[in-house]
């Protein structure tokens, strides 16, 4: 169902995409917007158990674009370093394809909105997360991205190097 990647040596493993998704802060949500346009818009994010949470307003593009079709794609990009001198970029990066569901019941919502917040002020006490928490539940959506496909890749040129850390190791 899904496109096998063409630039097989390019490819990022399971565990490197997970290892990106997880320390990533932001990435890009892709929908299928009005009229058949692609709507992306950035956002925070965070991996958790297979998933991607995220939060919104209870009314927008993004919302009513899920609640038309649920299937998203989801880029995170890791690194992006622009080398002059040989006409190239130097990235690596991860798209995540899956089905977004808005989260109705009060555990879910709770669960991941507390999983986000602890993703975002992690030295915070767990009473005062519980407080900015209670403050803006009624105000917020959260938003569950299922995973069904992930493909990472890099540039060839970090590919090349990982081989041969690789091989000296």
């Amino acid at each position: 169902m899904f496109r096998e990647m063409r630039r097989k040596k390019q490819a990022l493993s399971s565990e490197e995409c997970i290892q990106i998704l997880s320390r990533g802060t932001s990435g890009v949500l892709a929908v299928s917007g009005d009229d058949d346009y692609p709507y992306a818009v950035p956002l925070s994010y965070v991996y958790h158990d297979n998933k991607i949470f995220f939060h919104c307003a209870k009314t927008g593009h993004k919302l009513d674009a899920i609640a038309r079709n649920k299937k998203v794609s989801f880029c995170v990009i890791d690194k992006d370093q622009v080398v002059p001198d040989e006409y190239t970029t130097y990235f690596r990066s991860v798209i995540v394809f899956g089905k977004a569901r808005i989260l109705e019941e009060e555990a879910e919502k709770r669960s991941a909105l507390e999983i986000l917040a602890v993703r975002y002020a992690p030295g915070h006490d767990e009473s005062h997360l519980s407080q900015v928490i209670e403050k803006e539940f009624n105000i917020v959506c959260m938003i569950e991205l299922t995973i069904d496909h992930m493909t990472g890749k890099e540039a060839i040129e970090l590919a090349k190097a990982k081989h041969l850390q690789a091989q000296s190791d």
